[in-house]
């Protein structure tokens, strides 16, 4: 195993899932003094960087789905010539249903210094505030679109000993809930929460046909996680 001695890192950073106050001091100076800012959205990420009131231009690589595997290299090769690059997402902890994983598993192959700074991520935060069983978790991400493939994927889980935790969009969350009313039964616990931290947040947890009803009367904007308990757990 060769050590680094480069003095380069790559460092994980967490940002607020809606909540500036939720930004850490840690991670706010390392987005200040790093070499170079990682991120899904350089609009995004300039805009939060703004509101910290750190002054950066013109250090924005723009990393995404489509060019993650091309640029870890690149990326791996500028923390070996001794740069510190700072991993962000539009929100919360990267690599979590966000680009990074790929840059991440690069570094450890090539044994670079790696630092994670935690933080918001919204499916903890969501476990947290449902009230559903918190001893055991399976964190699915998003589902596929197809009706079908949904409710083939409820079906597939539903003994599952454990909360079962996805994220859904506002344009099918609606639709989700149904094929979980469907699948698994109007009577199943479940927890929707939406823009979390935030002003509007919202958090309804019952039966599966309960919520279904409350948010067929609430507003579909942002991005949706959904928490389903086992089966015989009951409120």
């Amino acid at each position: 195993m060769t050590v680094n001695i480069s003095g380069g890192s790559l460092a994980i950073v967490s940002v607020p899932i809606g909540n500036l106050g939720d930004i850490s001091v840690r991670a706010k100076e390392t987005l200040a003094t790093a070499d170079l800012i990682a991120c899904e959205d350089t609009r995004v990420t300039g805009k939060l960087l703004d509101k910290l009131n750190i002054k950066k231009r013109g250090t924005f690589i723009s990393y995404r789905e489509e060019n993650e595997k091309i640029l870890s290299e690149q990326l791996v090769s500028e923390i070996q010539s001794g740069k510190i690059i700072a991993l962000v997402s539009d929100a919360g902890t990267p690599a979590i249903s966000d680009p990074g994983f790929r840059l991440i598993s690069a570094c450890r192959k090539a044994n670079v210094q790696i630092d994670a700074l935690p933080g918001a991520c919204a499916i903890i935060n969501a476990l947290a505030l449902s009230g559903l069983p918190t001893d055991s978790f399976l964190y699915q991400g998003f589902l596929p679109p197809k009706t079908s493939a949904r409710q083939k994927f409820f079906k597939n889980n539903s003994e599952a000993p454990y909360t079962i935790i996805i994220y859904e969009s506002c344009h099918r969350i609606e639709k989700c809930i149904s094929d979980i009313v469907c699948t698994l039964g109007s009577d199943r616990v479940i927890s929707v929460c939406r823009e979390m931290t935030k002003l509007h947040e919202t958090v309804f947890t019952g039966t599966a046909e309960f919520v279904l009803e409350q948010l067929s009367k609430t507003s579909k904007k942002g991005e949706f996680v959904v928490l389903i308990a086992k089966r015989k757990f009951t409120l």
